[in-house]
């Protein structure tokens, strides 16, 4: 008879040890995995393969069963079945090629008596190295079943899924281990004793990899070319995803026509034309942009890179009051600030971990990109400095850069605000440089394209049907109130369709808070897009593209961005100039536009006070950045 399988199986290890990896594998799903630590900042629930009821959750890593930040007690709560149920087995992952360093923490979790099996990862790198493990000894002296495995290539796993069919050999009842509660010292000592005659640490990293490091981690050296990789960073950006951008706003224009050509003209159509493909698909055509940004951070994250990158900054982040940690999580904020606020749970200090908190928005997420590319192909020339460097990529890579120096600058002003918390060693193993696989570069794309494509799909959407009524309605024949009269004069010699939008309850919305944005070069129309851009900060963009579209009428076949080039007031000015982007950049650059990363913020810090606080602040540093940067850009003839 086949013994059951454990209903509860928590992955426990170190960071960076290759937990995600084997999760995947058991669970078949695609969780992100990442070439340095921080990534796993919860605990994380699947269903194990072919087995309905059995459970694999994912555990953020430690070092020890003794926590010191909240995602390690998040493992700690999760083993003694705080969350609930304690799960029946825990894997206890370690990384072969640092086996020594990780023995301590597998007696600590051993000597709780839990049933365990011992995963070890990269066994073919310990190979490559010249590493050497007996594993049949090794599992003798440990008591429980030791199993080697290649996560992200799926060697070993079918024998570690063999080993979930034989609870009998789970629990390390006869071996010797250090007794619960045991100190440090004597866990080394057992994990010096029993590795003596099993494993044969691997030879140091590749010559190759020392001497790539005396650059890349050096405080002058490690910079500049830091500076330099993430310049040919934004460089690819437009010149590689430009021409397939187009192609996808060629597509959106001819989809946009053929619908437009079926139906009778109405409500429908405006609706469908206008509303659903100018509004998400003004968004959609910035998937290449996307897609690239994800492939370039994955290729960094798997090559080891975003580590140095991590040890190189830390001395950065403790001239602002942070640490590395910190960093890693700002890092993550690069792909959205929601993931990035909660990698800040692996930041010990509590001071810290709220001041990380409250910065983290100010660093380019994804969702500015779009904004971004959008008004640097409209406004900015396609242009060349030294003939080589992109003017376009260059702007982009400021504004990335702005947002980076803006965020350690207003940590800087809150920690001063704050008393000095506990200082904590900042831990942070350096993985050997690999060239990433395939299917994880694939997976990371392919998660975070379909990630925006199902935003594109629910919250755009949704954002875009809610303008659409808010654009169309009163209709002109309605009453306006004293608003819409004034809007009425302001389009007296515009068209039509032109008027309809300026009397809509949109138009109204817009020319509500038109005073309070026209010092920055807006109007009323890029204030509606600002309201609506609190759903997602990208939604801008959709509903820019539908007001054009709206007001164009069926003649109307250009692209947004010749649209904002030759709109122009009822005096025949342009609405936008060089300036009026600039100030738009900038003010997206600073302003927390983003309901969902309000939302975590409280959930973090469990106060209402700090999201209004950050939301606050960056409001007022977006309004005056953008001020002075639409003086500035007006002086010099922008």
């Amino acid at each position: 008879m086949t013994a059951p399988r454990p209903s509860r199986i928590a992955l426990i290890g170190s960071p960076n040890s290759g937990k995600t990896s084997i999760f995947n594998q058991l669970t078949g799903m695609r969780r992100r995995v990442a070439n340095y630590p921080g990534v796993t900042v919860d605990f994380v629930e699947g269903e194990l393969r072919g087995a309905s009821d059995a459970v694999v959750v994912d555990l953020p890593g430690t070092y020890s069963l003794d926590a010191l930040s909240p995602d390690e007690d998040v493992t700690v709560t999760e083993l003694s079945g705080g969350h609930g149920a304690a799960p029946d087995l825990a894997l206890v992952v370690a990384d072969a090629t640092t086996l020594d360093r990780s023995m301590p923490f597998i007696a600590e979790v051993l000597a709780t008596g839990r049933p365990s099996i011992v995963v070890l990862t990269m066994i073919d790198e310990l190979k490559a190295r010249y590493g050497r493990l007996d594993i049949g000894r090794l599992h003798r002296r440990l008591g429980v079943p030791v199993v080697g495995v290649v996560g992200n290539r799926g060697l070993g796993v079918d024998d570690l899924l063999a080993q979930l069919e034989d609870p009998g050999k789970w629990h390390p009842s006869w071996a010797e281990l250090p007794e619960a509660g045991a100190d440090a010292a004597e866990r080394r000592a057992w994990a010096a004793r029993t590795l003596d005659e099993v494993y044969k640490a691997p030879r140091e990293m590749d010559p190759r990899t020392r001497r790539i490091d005396r650059v890349l981690l050096h405080p002058v050296l490690g910079l500049l070319v830091f500076a330099l990789v993430m310049t040919l960073f934004f460089q690819i950006i437009f010149t590689v995803a430009a021409p397939v951008q187009d192609l996808f706003e060629s597509g959106v224009l001819a989809l946009g026509e053929a619908v437009g050509g079926i139906l009778p003209d109405g409500h429908l159509r405006s609706f469908l034309v206008d509303g659903v493909i100018a509004g998400v698909g003004g968004v959609v055509v910035f998937v290449p942009q996307i897609a690239l940004l994800l492939l370039m951070i994955a290729l960094l994250e798997g090559t080891g890179y975003m580590a140095r990158a991590a040890f190189l900054i830390d001395r950065v982040m403790g001239w602002v009051g942070l640490e590395g940690r910190s960093f890693v999580a700002l890092l993550s904020s690069y792909a959205c600030a929601v993931p990035g606020i909660m990698a800040a749970r692996t930041v010990p200090d509590p001071r810290s971990r709220l001041a990380t908190i409250l910065v983290a928005p100010l660093m380019t997420c994804s969702a500015r990109l779009p904004v971004y590319t959008l008004l640097i192909a409209a406004f900015i020339p396609r242009s060349t400095v030294l003939g080589v460097l992109n003017v376009q990529g260059l702007v982009l890579l400021a504004l990335y850069v702005g947002g980076s120096l803006s965020a350690l600058i207003a940590a800087a002003f809150i920690r001063r605000g704050m008393r000095r918390g506990r200082t904590f060693p900042f831990y942070l193993e350096l993985p050997p440089y690999r060239v990433p696989t395939l299917r994880s570069v694939w997976s990371r794309v392919q998660v975070g394209v379909f990630g925006f494509m199902k935003k594109a799909g629910t919250v755009i959407l949704g954002s875009m049907v809610v303008l659409w009524f808010l654009l169309n309605f009163p209709q002109q024949g309605a009453e306006p109130d004293a608003g819409a009269e004034v809007a009425a004069q302001d389009g007296a010699q515009a068209s039509q369709r032109e008027t309809q939008a300026s009397l809509s309850y949109a138009g109204q919305l817009g020319r509500t808070i038109e005073p309070a944005i026209e010092p920055l070069g807006f109007d009323w129309k890029i204030g509606i897009g600002l309201i609506a851009s609190f759903a997602a900060r990208e939604v801008i963009v959709g509903t820019l593209a539908q007001i054009y579209a709206v007001e164009g009428g069926d003649e109307d076949t250009e692209g947004l961005v010749e649209q904002l080039r030759a709109d122009t007031r009822p005096d025949g000015t342009p609405v936008w100039s060089l300036a009026t982007a600039l100030s738009l950049l900038v003010f997206f650059v600073f302003a927390l536009q983003c309901v969902s990363t309000l939302a975590i913020i409280w959930k973090e810090t469990r106060a209402l006070r700090w999201p209004v606080f950050a939301f606050s602040y960056m409001l007022a540093l977006a309004w005056l950045a953008s001020f002075a940067t639409y003086r500035i850009a007006l002086a010099a003839g922008g």
